[in-house]
């Protein structure tokens, strides 16, 4: 089988690191950090005049007709930067369920807006007391004549304090943890009965809690069926975040390696020693067999086989997760002192690939999703 990469992927792959490496200095990712909304609207533009806002959509919603693995590309790129404006969250969680589970209308109106950079989205599906557990779902939206009303709590809302628009998961029948019964739905930020409470994540990054009080809702796809929708958008997200992270280990590593190359003990570097240059290859070992995972998830998480894809998803998030965790604590470790510092990105790098560590479910939950998938 052909693993590499075709003209348009690598000219992603290209265009995308050099933004990264010109446009993306770790200076500069601070001071974006300290913006009102914790990300940096010009540079967002920039991402839909460069194309990449419409990368994941096919050609007939608006976009450029790419997938999973472009997708990996860009996130890999933005890892290697931390980049921190809500891409996973606008086009990764919220533009696959509009694309998913879309009307042609919804699909023009709301894909055109995230791809031409106008339109900020967030997708509200996780409870105080949900876990991992997408059904489980308290959050309900009550029908009358053609209109839907939500009322309920969601909690880190990715992106969710700048959004224009939820994507929200509510019941409209069955019982709590249900599977059948869930259905997703479209909500105005600034609609009557919505309450946002945004704050900082442990990476910098921003997310919300949000209340829905009798606030009025567009239907999204079918009623009653939005869990296999929300199921594989989070699968999708998963291996997003999977590249993202695998671009956050490569910088660690590279840092790291060229950090033992300077760092002075007992009047030699650090990187002549013996049991440190096996550490280094340690690290270079889990960023690769990371990648080879990575491969093989984005390829079959478009699969129309539900188990095929989970089965791979989860299988990707708990070894890249395993090697990451590792990774991050050698990367910091062999930096000493200094590596848990705000002026060293090292230490940012590592409270990156910690909260990876846990972000579409932690490893105990996608071992047991494996093993189910028999």
């Amino acid at each position: 089988m052909d693993f590499s990469l075709s003209e348009e992927q690598k000219l992603i792959k290209q265009q995308v690191e050099k933004f990264v490496q010109n446009d993306y200095s770790f200076d500069r990712r601070n001071k974006i950090l300290k913006m009102d909304e914790g990300f940096d609207r010009a540079i967002w533009k920039q991402f839909a005049d460069l194309g990449w806002l419409g990368i994941p959509f096919s050609e007939e919603d608006g976009g450029f007709g790419g997938g999973p693995i472009e997708t990996s590309l860009l996130m890999e790129a933005f890892g290697n930067g931390m980049v921190v404006e809500p891409y996973l969250s606008t086009v990764v969680l919220a533009g696959n369920a509009v694309a998913f589970a879309g009307s042609a209308e919804q699909k023009s109106q709301l894909l055109g807006g995230i791809v031409s950079g106008d339109l900020l989205m967030s997708l509200a599906y996780a409870e105080a007391k949900s876990g991992y557990n997408l059904a489980y779902v308290t959050t309900t939206a009550k029908k009358s004549a053609n209109a839907y009303s939500l009322t309920g709590e969601k909690i880190v809302v990715l992106g969710g304090q700048s959004a224009n628009t939820f994507i929200v998961s509510a019941r409209t029948s069955n019982s709590i943890a249900d599977e059948a019964g869930i259905s997703l739905f479209l909500v105005d930020a600034k609609a009557a009965g919505v309450s946002i409470k945004g704050y900082k994540t442990m990476d910098g990054g921003r997310a919300a809690n949000v209340s829905f009080n009798n606030a009025p809702a567009q239907l999204l796809g079918q009623e009653g069926q939005g869990f296999a929708v929300l199921e594989r958008v989070i699968d999708f997200a998963t291996v997003a975040a999977c590249a993202q992270a695998l671009g956050e280990m490569e910088s660690s590593f590279k840092k790291t390696l060229e950090y033992v190359k300077v760092r002075e003990q007992f009047g030699k570097a650090i990187g002549s020693f013996q049991v440190i240059q096996h550490r280094m290859v340690d690290m270079f070992t889990q960023t690769e067999t990371s990648r080879s995972m990575l491969i093989m998830a984005g390829m079959r998480v478009s699969s129309a086989n539900a188990q095929e894809r989970k089965k791979a998803v989860s299988a990707a998030k708990v070894y890249i997760a395993q090697k990451a965790r590792a990774l991050a604590q050698d990367a910091v470790q062999l930096h000493g002192g200094i590596g848990m510092t705000e002026e060293l990105d090292i230490g940012h790098y590592f409270r990156r690939l910690t909260l990876f560590c846990s972000i579409f479910g932690s490893t105990n939950y996608h071992l047991q999703r494996f093993a189910k998938q028999g």
